[in-house]
């Protein structure tokens, strides 16, 4: 453990991160925030508890980091380029949140000198972290999937019309992972009639998916956006054990067919 990332090294070929799951803002940096934006709104409440018992029965790593999104987003690019070139949307350090609203107070922005602090502090630690487990385990089993694991509120209008479908599996638009792996994917979505779902749909794979996702080398990348009404309340934020027991059987069946 350090004191940006948790790390816990599995056995089997899959790396389960969660690059949104943190929600703690510094003091130094919440106080330069609008009220609303020091709850860390945006975060991907739960996928944590979401994934723990899952990643425990499959013996697979989890990757999580500690700070908000808001602090820096772990699945940007450093340089700050857009990932849906055209579309209005969050940045690395972003001062909007997904309600397009501001985060920081007026001029309290930050400059490019902290937004350069902030990646070598908690952007860098987290792909090293990530880049080294993956060589770990395509060292020791040829192969390995990285599952990104995602959540987002089932409606929001800056990013996307009407309501998200319940299960948004993105790969790159077959990019990053094989296509045999998208197929088994895929075919486990169609087996179900419980959730709705799309595949490369408004979320391709961010820039985790997009970077890592190489199968040629041996790393396949799959990224799963969840609504999140399917586990959770979405105004109050709390965790749903009943929703989440039944998402969690479908997810259990995806990522048993990334190590099958």
């Amino acid at each position: 453990m350090t004191s940006t990332y948790t790390l816990h090294r599995g056995v089997a070929p899959l790396l389960i991160s969660l690059p949104h799951d943190g929600s703690y803002i510094p003091e130094a940096i919440a106080a330069r925030m609008r009220p609303a934006a020091r709850r860390s709104v945006d975060t991907d409440w739960h996928v944590g508890r979401l994934y723990e018992p899952l990643a425990r029965a499959l013996g697979a790593s989890v990757l999580r980091p500690t700070a908000s999104r808001y602090v820096v987003d772990l699945n940007r690019p450093a340089d700050g380029r857009a990932l849906y070139p055209g579309r209005r949307e969050t940045g690395l350090v972003s001062t909007i949140g997904f309600d397009g609203e501001p985060l920081y107070l007026d001029g309290a922005e930050p400059s490019a000198e902290e937004i350069q602090q902030r990646v070598n502090e908690f952007w860098h630690p987290y792909h090293q972290a990530l880049s080294q487990e993956l060589d770990r385990l395509r060292a020791e089993h040829g192969r390995v999937v990285l599952w990104e694991g995602h959540s987002i509120r089932s409606r929001v209008p800056m990013l996307f019309e009407g309501q998200l479908p319940d299960f948004n599996l993105g790969t790159a638009e077959g990019a990053s992972c094989s296509q045999a792996l998208q197929q088994a994917l895929q075919g486990a979505l169609e087996a179900q009639s419980s959730y709705s779902f799309v595949v490369n749909g408004r979320f391709k794979g961010g820039y985790i998916t997009r970077h890592y996702g190489r199968p040629a080398d041996g790393v396949e990348a799959v990224q799963l956006e969840l609504a999140q009404l399917n586990y959770m309340d979405e105004d109050s934020f709390a965790y749903d054990e009943a929703k989440a027991a039944k998402a969690q059987e479908l997810i259990g069946q995806l990522l048993q067919r990334c190590v099958a």
